[in-house]
């Protein structure tokens, strides 16, 4: 008598790979006169090894606030930050210092944020002094690299801050940023002090970096189509809450959340045959400070109902796009 028996699999579950940066519950609040502001309110998010995810939403919802408190230069009020699977939402010391090697932010205005008495070499080599792994002279070689990597000609490497135009500030800026070779970069509105042209060099040489190195950004901007143009992923954020997360291409051709589809009518066009349609948004702005449970947006939104008092929850309608809003199925 013969026992059949059920062969065995022996191919290896495939496991996810291990998001670079990933926040689970974060909430920054800051105290204020008449109570507490809730700058960033319960936000799950990940970004994926050479990834770019763009975080959009009108001034004050929360943008600069989540990428500052996501690398630390901001003490989060709750929830977990986790660099490479390690939790650093309450590191300190040592601890935050090597963590810190492996995270930087570029800011929004590329004069205030260089010493201005401070030469453009010795701003690159600063943080590779700093970081204690090279001598005086590979610190020097290493920061030629990266100035030739951004593009700032030596004839320019003795210059202070006040010498350079806007465009050549902020190159200066992303080549400290990148100094120690960081896996996870924090742009904070990188181009929207720079003229148009200057914006494309910078967003060109940004793509061009995380291609060479597989850097990944959280890119913050208030600018809807330099986010389509450098983003995989656009999350799309609402005083201090994430309203609708999605893949970009996805995001401008299945436009979900009634805020979202507000933000993006307000893009200019050029097309004067067939001019999109402008939502205007009416109705107060809730208030940030101990707002109540329920939508945020309830008030400006045209499909608000008593239903939308209850909590939000961010459900994902399909593979990678996830909105939060209790009436999705009524004004699709």
């Amino acid at each position: 008598m013969t026992t059949e028996t059920t062969p065995v699999d022996t191919q290896p579950t495939a496991v996810a790979p291990t998001p670079v940066m990933e926040v689970r519950g974060l909430k920054k609040y800051f105290p204020v006169a008449n109570g507490t502001l809730h700058a960033v309110d319960d936000v799950n998010l990940s970004v994926a090894k050479g990834e770019t995810v763009g975080v959009v939403g009108e001034s004050g919802c929360g943008k600069s606030t989540l990428g500052r408190t996501m690398i630390r230069l901001l003490k989060p009020t709750e929830g977990e930050i986790l660099l490479n699977g390690d939790d650093i939402a309450d590191a300190g010391g040592r601890k935050l210092r090597e963590a810190r090697n492996h995270m930087q932010i570029v800011f929004q205005d590329p004069y205030s944020s260089l010493n201005p008495r401070q030469r453009v070499a010795s701003t690159v080599v600063e943080p590779l002094r700093r970081s204690g792994e090279y001598s005086g002279k590979q610190a020097k070689e290493e920061a030629a690299r990266l100035m030739s990597l951004v593009g700032i000609d030596d004839r320019l490497r003795q210059a202070y801050p006040h010498e350079l135009d806007g465009g050549r500030r902020q190159r200066v800026g992303i080549a400290r940023a990148l100094a120690l070779n960081p896996e996870f970069v924090v742009c904070d509105e990188p181009v929207s002090a720079l003229d148009v042209s200057i914006q494309a060099q910078v967003l060109n040489l940004l793509v061009d970096l995380r291609e060479q190195t597989g850097v990944s950004y959280l890119f913050v901007t208030h600018d809807l189509s330099v986010v389509r143009h450098i983003s995989d992923r656009i999350c799309v954020m609402y005083l201090g809450q994430v309203v609708e997360l999605s893949p970009a291409k996805e995001l401008f051709e299945r436009t979900l959340h009634p805020y979202t589809r507000a933000l993006l009518s307000a893009i200019p066009s050029v097309d004067i045959t067939n001019p999109p349609t402008r939502i205007p948004l009416k109705g107060e702005i809730t208030s940030p400070v101990d707002p109540k449970p329920g939508c945020r947006f309830a008030q400006r939104c045209p499909f608000a109902t008593e239903a939308c008092a209850q909590p939000q929850v961010l459900r994902e309608v399909s593979p990678g796009h996830k909105v939060a809003c209790c009436r999705l199925e009524e004004i699709s």
